[in-house]
């Protein structure tokens, strides 16, 4: 295990890469989707040209032309998009790294969903991004890429596979970050693999005199659109671990398919609404969006006051937090992971307990989310007890 320094000090910097990179991504794979989509054709367009488009930004026009699958000649000038997407996966692998594997025991393993060593939740956390990627590309180059609405299908079908299997091996912040791992290792590869690749021919070709295959531009597009459609999806997935209701809600799998389905649909509105399609057009995809909403909604409302009737004293309730919370959370942790208690959060005093008691109520009583991979084997008569003590309050 790192030095809780040294760690907290690489997972912010990491972090902050992570975000830096990612928002480049983000932003060229948003402005390129809406560009190819704003695109006119117009008479009088050069030979190869399949749409122009004029736009305004910073105070200057832009003129901008595709051709349908490269120009006669190789341009003097050609700036590549591809770093962006490289970086934003490699940062992110680091900080897998640092925060799930070099502390696997804390959280990426939660014995009471299945009882792992770090290796073996390691080992399943390689396998699955990597398998995840050769299965998605698999489908990809079947005969479902003819058909885009089955081979979509497909793919959401691969996701909800991957989070079933997360969730059930995985503790539940381990779970939701591997499923944004294992959607970002299909985006990133899409852009290593194959679209860039596919440039290449292209530009090789051009390079050559030849007329450069279109299949390889068809292809491209097509994992480039696969990509804009999973992006609001994962992004929900990366930031899943501050909402233990979404982390560590049994069904969790099921509300990684309903993230998925409203995250594409309303990527879908913003990109035919941005190249100015008519809401009327796209007015189906609202009720899709909030339907998912609504669903996740009911899916994670509270139920009733967990412990309701149970007597529980200052003392039986400090025992309890003694044994399971103050670990981390005191002036001075004894937890080898922290140095300092977690957001500053102490619970040695039944003031802190009382000042804290809807976080506590939220993270270890409802959702179960604490203590992190319960490695102190909080049970659920604790839990019920610690929920009444904060109701009578």
């Amino acid at each position: 295990m790192l030095d809780p320094f040294i760690a907290d000090w690489l997972n912010l910097l990491l972090r902050w890469a992570h975000m830096i990179a990612g928002i480049a991504w983000i932003g060229t794979s948003f402005y390129f989707v809406a560009l190819d989509f704003s695109l006119k054709r117009r008479t009088g367009l050069p030979a190869g040209v399949y749409g122009e488009a004029w736009e305004v930004h910073g105070g200057g026009f832009y003129h901008v032309q595709k051709y349908s699958v490269a120009p006669a000649d190789m341009p003097p000038d050609l700036i590549w998009f591809k770093w962006e997407a490289y970086l934003t996966w490699l940062t992110g692998f680091l900080l897998l790294i640092v925060q799930f594997y070099f502390n696997a025991t804390t959280f990426l393993i939660d014995p009471s969903v299945l009882v792992l060593t770090p290796w073996q939740a390691i080992a399943i956390s390689l396998a699955g991004l990597a398998a995840g990627w050769f299965i998605y590309d698999g489908l990809c180059r079947s005969p479902l890429v003819h058909r885009p609405g089955l081979l979509a299908l497909a793919v959401f079908a691969l996701i909800l596979i991957a989070a079933y299997g997360f969730t059930h091996v995985f503790s539940g912040r381990g779970a939701l970050i591997h499923i944004g791992a294992f959607i970002g290792t299909m985006m990133a590869a899409n852009v290593f693999a194959v679209i860039i690749p596919n440039q290449r021919k292209i530009t090789a070709a051009l390079l050559r005199g030849e007329a450069p295959d279109p299949k390889f531009g068809i292809t491209g597009k097509q994992r480039s659109l696969h990509n804009t459609y999973l992006t609001l999806p994962v992004l929900l997935m990366m930031i899943s671990n501050h909402y233990p209701m979404i982390t560590n809600h049994p069904q969790s799998w099921i509300l990684v398919g309903l993230i998925v389905i409203g995250g594409a649909s309303l990527r879908h509105f913003l990109v035919r609404h941005e190249v100015g399609d008519d809401i009327a057009e796209i007015a189906w995809t609202i009720p899709i969006i909030f339907g998912a909403l609504a669903a996740a909604l009911w899916l994670t409302q509270p139920k009733a006051r967990i412990g309701e009737g149970l007597v529980v004293s200052d003392q039986e309730v400090q025992a309890i937090t003694v044994k399971h919370c103050t670990m981390c959370h005191a002036v001075k942790p004894t937890h080898a992971g922290f140095k300092e208690a977690p957001k500053g959060v102490a619970l040695e005093t039944l003031d802190e307990l009382r000042r804290y008691a809807s976080q506590i109520e939220a993270q270890a009583v409802r959702n179960k989310s604490m203590p992190l991979g319960n490695e102190t084997g909080m049970t659920d008569d604790d839990r019920a007890k610690l929920g009444a003590w904060i109701g009578a309050q």
